[in-house]
């Protein structure tokens, strides 16, 4: 069972035991712009990913004015 980061439409294939911060870094997401979701439930980008599951990466959105 592959492992998979998902952002949008997109599904990248990870290796298992790598931090969820390096397997974005190795696909060019950028961790600040992304959000982890492992089972419902954020998680830091320094968890390990394991084997067969499914990492949903929700884009951040920001705006609203300065001061």
């Amino acid at each position: 069972m592959p492992t998979i980061l998902k952002l949008r439409s997109h599904r990248y294939e990870v290796k298992p035991g790598l931090t969820v911060r390096d397997a974005m870094l190795k696909h060019d997401i950028r961790p600040e712009e992304v959000i982890p979701i492992r089972d419902g439930e954020l998680i830091s980008e320094d968890e390990i990913i394991r084997e067969g599951e499914t990492i949903r990466l929700v884009p951040v959105i920001s705006g609203g004015r300065r001061f």
